[in-house]
């Protein structure tokens, strides 16, 4: 049973981060431009704009994804509860590939939506 547990709070990391992220990046992104933390690709840092964008469409994505994840995760991890020790860290495994597949994937939505929006100088077309 402990293992279990620790697998399945293992499981939730990627989804309650991407979910509280996406909530951060929505309602309360980085103030400017920095090198730290935020949404930090080439296209995002162009300009302010650019930066506010690409916080605002990667915290509604995040927030959609995490919950979606999450929810598949809990529903995973509860179906291999009888299985045993093994099937529940195979099925860890592939759950844990799975959600870094969507997190790294998203960067292509967001960067995408930025590319349709705005030129090459980060300015905004119209």
């Amino acid at each position: 049973m402990r293992y279990w547990i620790f697998m399945m709070l293992c499981n939730l990391l990627i989804p309650l981060c991407m979910f509280g992220f996406g909530i951060v990046f929505e309602k309360h992104p980085p103030k400017g431009i920095n090198g730290v933390y935020g949404y930090r690709t080439t296209r995002s840092m162009k300009s302010e704009e650019t930066w506010a964008f690409a916080h605002a469409y990667c915290g509604r994505l995040w927030k959609r994804v995490g919950s979606v994840i999450g929810v598949i995760s809990v529903a995973a991890c509860t179906a291999a509860f009888p299985s045993g020790e093994n099937a529940i860290g195979v099925i860890s495994v592939v759950l844990i590939m799975l959600q870094l597949i969507l997190l790294i994937g998203s960067l292509y939505p967001v960067e995408k939506a930025l590319k349709e929006n705005f030129d090459e100088r980060g300015v905004e077309r119209k």
